[in-house]
């Protein structure tokens, strides 16, 4: 941390935010002339809305600027803890998968990339190992609690492998945590449909993830949440309507993965469903036209994921992501206010 300042935490936390803003700010017009110039644009889906196709090859991956960003401000700005390294190993992975998925859609010039089941192989991977450090290095433990109702222990099912001190699987623990982040992860690339709606969604989702960090008295969680959303801030510039650039696969799945594990990190795993819950909906928007398709061959939604509805009733693009962000908001405050009221009442 910043010497003389480190007795100023909500300084640090605040400075984190303008750091990895003006990093972002000030790294993206480069990137964006490096991917016009190399012809790396974004492919558009077929089946999408019409108004879509003119963002075809529009520059994307700009989701490796916020990453780069945000690593220069936590190392900077935060303590090289073991919850930092953590969070940034488990983020950077995700965006190494969605880099991997995004380089693969621009050579081959197609709007899918990896195979789903590679894609969901790697974030249950990076998962597995986030849930394991966490438990057995930091200390967090395996319970799940639903505030004010009841706390669940996940860690009565358990294996204690014969390595060092022992490094203990608590079974129950590993497998709700592996769907939380995973779920998160998958939830938050399908939110990234529309220009500056990830982007604002998540921005909001760290500043309360911020706050509960901070409240609960782990700094770094915080610092890295409120990195996030600086980041967040500044590809807002260029991504807002009409988008300069996209975020792609290694934005978005870098940012759910984080989300998940600060919910880990700070035991908000059941909160974080109210706090991202607009991208809960998106993801059950998506699994419920799917499965009532599936069922009947008819349609609940006009189009899914949920946005694509709404741009489908006649919705002007903008007018979807600014309620969206409303809504996401909304939730996050009540999220954060339940956190509080947990702490208090405690």
């Amino acid at each position: 941390m910043l010497g003389s300042y480190a007795a100023y935490p909500t300084f640090i936390v605040f400075l984190a935010v303008v750091v990895t803003m003006v990093l972002t700010m000030v790294l993206m017009p480069g990137f964006i002339r490096f991917l016009r110039r190399s012809a790396i644009g974004q492919q558009v889906r077929d089946d999408g809305p019409e108004t879509h196709l003119v963002k075809q090859g529009t520059p994307t991956m700009g989701g490796l600027v916020m990453l780069v960003a945000v690593i220069a401000c936590t190392l900077l700005v935060g303590v090289p803890t073991p919850e930092m390294f953590l969070l940034l190993g488990a983020t950077v992975a995700a965006g190494l998968l969605g880099l991997v998925d995004d380089a693969s859609k621009v050579m081959h010039e197609r709007s899918l990339g990896l195979t789903p089941s590679a894609k969901l192989l790697g974030q249950f991977a990076i998962a597995a190992i986030f849930v394991l450090v966490a438990v057995n290095v930091i200390g967090i433990k395996p319970t799940v609690t639903i505030p004010f109702v009841y706390t669940f222990d996940l860690g009565i099912l358990e294996t204690v492998l014969p390595v060092g001190e022992g490094i203990s699987i608590p079974w129950l623990y590993v497998l709700f945590v592996n769907i939380l982040m995973v779920g998160m992860c998958n939830a938050v690339n399908l939110t990234d449909g529309l220009d500056g709606l990830a982007a604002g969604t998540v921005m909001v989702v760290m500043i309360a993830m911020a706050g509960i960090a901070f409240r609960s008295g782990v700094l770094e969680p915080a610092v890295f949440s409120a990195a996030l959303a600086g980041a967040c801030v500044g590809f807002l510039w260029f991504n807002s309507y009409p988008a300069d650039i996209f975020m792609g696969d290694t934005g978005s799945l870098a940012l759910g993965m984080a989300f998940g594990g600060l919910a880990v990190l700070t035991k908000t795993e059941v909160l974080s469903l109210i706090i991202g819950g607009l991208f809960v909906a998106e993801a059950l928007s998506v699994m419920i036209q799917v499965f009532y398709f599936k069922k009947t061959h008819k349609r609940i939604f006009l189009m899914a994921p949920l946005h694509h509805h709404f741009e489908k009733k006649g919705w002007s693009e903008t007018k979807v992501v600014v309620r969206f962000w409303i809504v996401s908001g909304m939730l996050a405050a009540v999220g954060f206010a339940l956190y509080f009221a947990t702490t208090v009442a405690g």
